[in-house]
């Protein structure tokens, strides 16, 4: 067996994501009629979800944002998006944020940590979230609306190939997407290239516990899921290595999962 193709592999994981999102905007546009953004949480605003191995191995109920994030930081309408959000981890947990930096969130999603980080940045700051899939595009800028942020821009593009300028990120989070990439290597060359120097790299992602095997790797719908397109925790080091990255930190969160895989965070930085 082998591994799938770049386009093969895209392909896929834009189907299902924007799949994903176009659900989410018709459930929004079916709950107009019935409440506001103001009443968001009730139960004709609270979509019924999903379940992914993006979440952990578990499944996106209403409680999966209590379970990864601090609720001091989840406001009523941060909950209905997280609604709307897969992930792995909590990337704003680790991204030491100050007042006044630049963000990118590399594949954004429905946009709960860039709305977040906007937060945390505050007006002098700014975040970027990128994104390839139109409707999850969609969802996101939707979202915005309704919460308000001024800070906040989405932007459509690759994460091999970032619409960003080189030195102007302070700091790079994201949460359990670049394992859905082909090419490792290249996003981690991008990430390199658009942080300042002494900028930090701060993602939650997949990692094995083991090497796959190839029947694993070849299989497109776990591509799609997270898991088949992940690399080691060592290689995703080595690869951070590589592209010039210091200060390299990969933390598991289940080291012992019998799946062989678990969620991990991942620091790192370039040098100054």
């Amino acid at each position: 067996m082998t591994k799938p193709s770049a386009e093969t592999i895209r392909t896929a994981v834009a189907k299902r994501y924007g799949e994903f999102a176009e659900a989410k905007l018709s459930r929004a546009e079916a709950a107009a009629g019935c409440c506001s953004p103001s009443a968001a949480g009730t139960s004709c605003c609270s979509p019924s979800t999903e379940a992914s191995e993006c979440t952990d191995g578990g499944t996106a109920t209403s409680s999966w944002a209590e379970g990864l994030y601090h609720t001091q930081d989840i406001g009523k309408l941060d909950e209905t998006i997280a609604k709307m959000t897969l992930g792995c981890g909590n990337p704003i947990a680790i991204a030491e944020l100050q007042p006044g930096e630049t963000v990118l969130d590399l594949g954004s999603g429905a946009g709960l940590d860039c709305f977040l980080a906007s937060k945390q940045v505050g007006p002098e700051g700014s975040v970027i979230g990128i994104d390839m899939t139109d409707a999850m595009l969609e969802l996101s800028r939707r979202n915005l609306d309704q919460v308000g942020a001024k800070n906040v821009e989405f932007r459509k593009g690759f994460l091999e190939d970032l619409p960003v300028d080189p030195d102007t990120v302070d700091t790079i989070i994201s949460n359990c997407v670049i394992n859905l990439t082909h090419d490792k290597g290249v996003v981690f060359r991008e990430a390199f290239r658009v942080l300042k120097p002494g900028g930090r790299f701060r993602v939650s992602d997949i990692v094995w516990l083991r090497d796959p095997s190839a029947q694993e790797q070849s299989d497109l719908a776990s591509w799609a899921g997270c898991v088949a397109g992940a690399l080691t925790g060592e290689a995703f080091a080595a690869g951070l290595r590589d592209a010039g990255f210091t200060d390299i930190t990969i933390q598991h969160r289940q080291p012992d999962n019998p799946k062989g895989w678990t969620s991990a965070e991942i620091l790192a930085r370039k040098p100054r």
